[in-house]
């Protein structure tokens, strides 16, 4: 289910401090397209996200955010 997986990587992303699109991708059984996607999904709900391509590159969450219990 779509709402797992939006919560599974946002609980990834704050507990690591970067983590690549492709590690995710395997790590949720779906392809690096559908993790775009699940990003996009999660930026547009105000999850300050920052992503960097190329070499060293990944997705994170900006430093110090904590969730709304409420979320």
């Amino acid at each position: 289910m779509k709402i797992d997986r939006l919560i599974g990587i946002l609980s990834i992303l704050l507990q690591k401090e970067m983590i690549t699109a492709p590690e995710l991708a395997e790590h949720f059984e779906v392809s690096r397209r559908t993790i775009g996607r699940y990003i996009e999904a999660l930026c547009k709900v105000e999850i300050p996200i920052h992503t960097m391509q190329g070499a060293g590159g990944g997705i994170s969450i900006m430093n110090g955010y904590r969730m709304d219990r409420t979320f």
